[in-house]
């Protein structure tokens, strides 16, 4: 009976936290994110991003193949590196020497399970440089707190990623008092900054997020 009503409460906390970025998504007033900095090229270069996001792809199975409304992190983010490391999955890339980018979201089939991906293109080597920037805030970002019983602890994660150079760690612990995952993996492929978040309310399987990086670089190379 007890490990019934556990059940019950994680799959309710996954659908209040699902209906609650679906409706942050829904206040913002459109589907997807991204970035225009006023030229005709940046526009068409954030056009571009968001076809690649949207063009069917095969992703690892369990995972819906139609792109959502951009990530949010579900939780107040007050440390600086936390937010700066989290930031581009959901869209809110560097804005130095940025040119276009664009952020979706696709629905696992697991417990509260989303991957979120984020593009990012920038001008001249400022992809690198970010990249070496969101390194060390995701090294820095040790612990996660926030209210209603939030905490989360950053771990070692070895993940493979084709393209330039990646970094990746996990943030585990409990998000409002229920088990909770984040895998964070930073990528370059080019000019391009490849962010992608694989979250989940049960065990996130680094084989699944190794998976779904490979998927998503090959968008980011097309």
């Amino acid at each position: 009976m007890r490990r019934g009503l556990r059940i019950i409460g994680l799959t309710t906390a996954a659908v209040l936290l699902t209906g609650g970025l679906a409706a942050c998504g829904a206040r913002r007033g459109g589907e997807h994110t991204s970035t225009y900095t006023g030229s005709r090229s940046s526009t068409r270069a954030s056009v571009r991003l968001h076809a690649l996001l949207e063009r069917p792809v095969t992703l690892p199975d369990g995972f819906s193949r139609r792109p959502g409304q951009a990530w949010r992190v579900p939780f107040r983010v007050a440390d600086r590196d936390c937010r700066a490391a989290l930031g581009p999955a959901g869209g809110r890339a560097p804005q130095q020497a940025l040119t276009g980018q664009a952020a979706v979201s696709y629905q696992g089939d697991e417990l509260g399970e989303q991957v979120a991906v984020g593009l990012a293109r920038y001008s001249g080597s400022e992809a690198e440089d970010h990249l070496d920037a969101l390194a060390d805030s995701l090294a820095q970002c040790q612990t996660v707190r926030a209210p209603g019983g939030t905490r989360l602890r950053l771990r070692s994660l070895p993940v493979e990623a084709s393209g330039d150079e990646a970094v990746s760690a996990r943030l585990r612990g409990k998000l409002r008092g229920y088990p909770y995952t984040m895998d964070v993996v930073l990528a370059r492929s080019g000019d391009t900054l490849v962010s992608i978040v694989h979250t989940g309310m049960a065990r996130v399987e680094q084989e699944s997020t190794e998976r779904l990086v490979g998927a998503v670089m090959k968008m980011a190379s097309a």
